[in-house]
């Protein structure tokens, strides 16, 4: 038996590695740790409340928490960026949650992720607006990096607009309001565990008409990726209760004659926007391809399309095409509601 001296500080001892190493593990390893000993029990119950206050990591202006009163999930767990990113399928990612207090978050590996506001530089052109709209949020004309358009479907045949802000070679910096969706999630926002739904996302403020919400950040996928995920996916929810997150989205090039499609798969890797559901009658967000100037991947943004009071969950439509008479179930409860959610051949 360990003299009384080390038994008193072999818990601590404990606890303090636990508190370094239990941050990176996924809920089966945490809870399977867990169960070894009570150190670890403290420890990993820490950790499980700091998830659930913060979805976002601290990596967001505002903290976004998990609220569940109907079962005991307390989070669901998935790796957060703020802005989307290219990765291989085949680069592991990994990503600390749930650390000390005040800690700083680790987000993804940097070389893995894209610049804050060109996914790929495509060229170096840019506006020489040092200054441009520090004072205006609405006269954009004078830019000549803004534009204003609609070419583009998301995937199921949702219309939508397309945008174009200022990007890494202009010369004015974030302040410019020629940048509004680069600046990560710019309202209050809660997840809500729903008993039909599942995770939803809520206003935790009162969001104004055409006010930006969020960004749907995820990671980028070429089409051959894409559909071997969607195959997998479809497994998964054939053999269970699972819900991905990848959405296709496809630009008009202006000649008419082609398009691009871009993919962006939220299912792992992601943030609070991966948790918006469906709603038939279009939901309360507009959907908006925002294209950073210099840029050649377009990004996917959400802005208010009404008044959203505080606690109202944030919906948008999916689009309309349902291919599969026996597909997933829609719950948004509206009075246009298929009963089924929009599905399409990836």
């Amino acid at each position: 038996m360990l003299p009384e001296s080390k038994r008193t500080n072999h818990p601590s001892q404990l606890e303090h590695w636990a508190e370094l190493v239990f941050p990176w593990l996924p809920p089966p390893d945490l809870a399977a740790a867990a169960s070894t000993c009570d150190a670890f029990r403290r420890v990993a119950a820490t950790i499980t409340s700091r998830r659930s206050s913060d979805a976002a990591r601290g990596l967001e202006t505002h903290s976004i928490p998990f609220r569940n009163t109907v079962d005991s999930q307390p989070y669901s767990y998935f790796l957060y960026s703020r802005f989307s990113l290219i990765c291989s399928s085949s680069t592991p990612l990994s990503q600390s949650w749930g650390g000390v207090e005040g800690g700083i978050p680790t987000p993804i590996p940097s070389s893995l992720t894209t610049d804050l506001s060109n996914p790929i530089v495509e060229n170096a052109s840019g506006c020489d607006c040092k200054v441009c709209f520090r004072k205006s949020e609405v006269d954009f004309e004078g830019c000549p990096c803004w534009s204003r358009k609609e070419e583009a479907f998301l995937g199921l045949g949702e219309e939508l607009e397309i945008i174009t802000e200022c990007g890494k070679n202009c010369a004015c910096g974030l302040e410019c309001a020629n940048r509004v969706t680069q600046r990560g999630v710019s309202v209050q926002l809660r997840i809500v565990k729903n008993r039909e739904k599942g995770w939803g996302l809520h206003a935790a403020q009162f969001v104004g008409r055409g006010q930006f919400v969020c960004e749907y950040a995820g990671e980028f996928l070429t089409t051959k990726e894409a559909r071997r995920r969607q195959k997998l996916y479809d497994e998964l929810a054939a053999s269970g209760r699972f819900s991905h997150a990848l959405l296709v989205v496809r630009e008009h090039l202006p000649s008419g004659k082609a398009c691009l499609r871009v993919n962006i798969d939220a299912t792992k890797v992601g943030n609070a926007a991966r948790f918006i559901n469906h709603s038939c009658d279009g939901g309360n967000l507009l959907s908006v391809l925002v294209r950073c100037s210099g840029s050649l991947l377009p990004r996917l943004c959400f802005f208010a399309s009404a008044s959203i009071e505080e606690g109202e969950e944030l919906t948008f439509s999916y689009g309309d095409v349902r291919l599969r008479p026996d597909g997933l179930p829609c719950f948004c409860g509206t009075s246009v509601c298929s009963g089924i959610l929009p599905s399409e051949e990836t």
